[in-house]
């Protein structure tokens, strides 16, 4: 359905959807594989873009890794499913932004599943709305579990997603208190922690960013648990899935298992896609993915 271009932004773009939706919106509704079947045949709350007298959730601090080509990219998919007369204004951003990503990590490596589809996009989107709301890179494994557990996502489920790391980018100021500190984090491994020190050296562009991953970084595959095994984490949250003994045995297994790190990641991508359904009057479907309606 999509190309290559902007594919290893379109996870971290789903990945802010889906957690915002997940913190945001306690509701869940019915969503079905096949739910364009009649409407669309050939056919989550998307974010928006800033303006005058918004600013949108994408613009946040916290959310400024996602490029732009990944919104670009969903925007465009968009204009394409509602230039067929019989699909226009029928098929959500929010499901749109789904299936993308389904495409994506299938294009990266990954493994295919099927989307559940029905969602309605958001009637609003502002940057304040993300305060407090993500995953911080600094949470420990209690902070982490509880905020998933409170949406019905067990601890297995958060270190599933946790393995889309395995793609994208972080900006510096995310992990520089783990390198710069005294002493550096001992928790880092010291090859790695020197390397990061010379790519993201103190008072850095604030533009600057460096891949997640250092081994495979334009791969879907279990190397993100490989590295955390080898202090290779680039996050606090990311290594303390190895260091905490509840969550170890999990990364252990998946580093060693590509097939059950891929099922536990469907499993758990599929249960966040049903949390935060928006339908009826709480959302509608968006004429440009860019701009409320």
């Amino acid at each position: 359905m999509f190309g290559r271009m902007g594919c290893f932004n379109l996870l971290l773009v789903w990945s802010l959807s889906l957690s915002l939706c997940l913190l945001l919106c306690p509701t869940s509704a019915q969503l079905k594989t096949n739910y364009y079947a009649n409407i669309c045949p050939d056919g989550c709350d998307a974010s928006v873009a800033s303006t005058a007298s918004n600013k949108a959730e994408k613009d946040h601090p916290d959310n400024l890794s996602l490029a732009g080509d990944g919104f670009d990219t969903v925007i465009k998919a968009k204009a394409a499913v509602d230039a067929v007369p019989q699909c226009k204004n029928k098929v959500s951003c929010a499901d749109i932004l789904a299936l993308a990503t389904r495409d994506v990590i299938g294009l990266v490596g990954g493994p295919s599943y099927s989307v559940e589809l029905g969602r309605l996009d958001g009637l609003t989107s502002t940057s304040t709305s993300v305060d407090g709301k993500l995953p911080k890179p600094t949470f420990n494994l209690n902070q982490l579990t509880s905020m998933f557990a409170s949406n019905g996502l067990s601890q297995a489920d958060m270190v599933a997603l946790s393995g889309a790391h395995t793609l994208g980018f972080s900006r510096c100021n995310q992990f520089s208190n783990r390198i710069y500190s005294n002493p550096v984090d001992p928790t880092l491994n010291k090859t790695y922690a020197t390397q990061l020190q010379q790519m993201c050296p103190q008072n850095v562009d604030p533009d600057i960013a460096i891949n997640m991953d250092p081994t495979s970084p334009r791969e879907f595959d279990n190397a993100y648990f490989q590295n955390l095994i080898e202090g290779k984490g680039l996050f606090t949250s990311d290594q303390v899935l190895f260091k905490d003994s509840r969550s170890q045995p999990t990364v252990r297994t998946w580093a060693k298992d590509k097939t059950a790190f891929n099922q536990a990641f469907i499993n758990a991508m599929t249960k966040l896609g049903r949390v935060g359904i928006k339908t009826g009057n709480n959302g509608n479907i968006r004429r440009d993915c860019g701009i409320l309606n």
